[in-house]
């Protein structure tokens, strides 16, 4: 199973273990577990946080339960949350693909690289599905170069990506 939501990457990795030591090692709801996300992050709201544990789920470092959500003894590394975006979120393989193939690109370039990857169903629920799609590429983007598997390059006044 792939997941598409991505949060905006924090500035640095530890972030994501401070996200994930947010969520309760005992089984709770998801109304539960974003209540206690915004608790104890600085969130701006419960749909942000929704989001984080969603894409933990992604990473491997959140488990759904019968119970509910609880987060997993799983340590995360830089290697292994590399590994599972790659692996286990919509997208993020078609965009080092496309940094791979024709790299250093601006974002808007990336999106163009993977946008027939875009599933039609999102194209035709959301009339903004482009823009919605920008900021998700970029989102990955930066969670690539979190995660060391890209890095940012400036260029002709333009900020690029490119494989690390």
């Amino acid at each position: 199973m792939k997941f598409k939501p991505v949060p905006p990457a924090p500035d640095e990795f530890a972030s994501v273990a401070r996200v994930q030591r947010a969520v309760p090692l005992v089984p709770g709801t998801e109304d539960d577990c974003c209540a206690r996300l915004l608790d104890r992050l600085d969130l701006p709201d419960r749909g942000v946080a929704r989001t984080w544990l969603t894409f933990l789920r992604a990473l491997g470092l959140v488990a759904e339960t019968p119970s509910g959500y609880r987060r997993t003894e799983t340590e995360p590394t830089v290697s292994t949350c590399r590994e599972a975006l790659l692996r286990r979120v919509f997208a993020a393989d078609a965009v080092r693909e496309a940094l791979a193939a024709d790299g250093p690109l601006t974002a808007v370039e990336a999106f163009e690289r993977v946008r027939e990857r875009v599933p039609a169903w999102e194209r035709h629920r959301d009339a903004e599905w482009t823009a919605t799609w920008r900021e998700r590429v970029t989102r990955l983007l930066d969670w690539l170069v979190l995660l060391d598997a890209a890095e940012r390059v400036e260029r002709d006044g333009a900020t690029r990506y490119r494989l690390a």
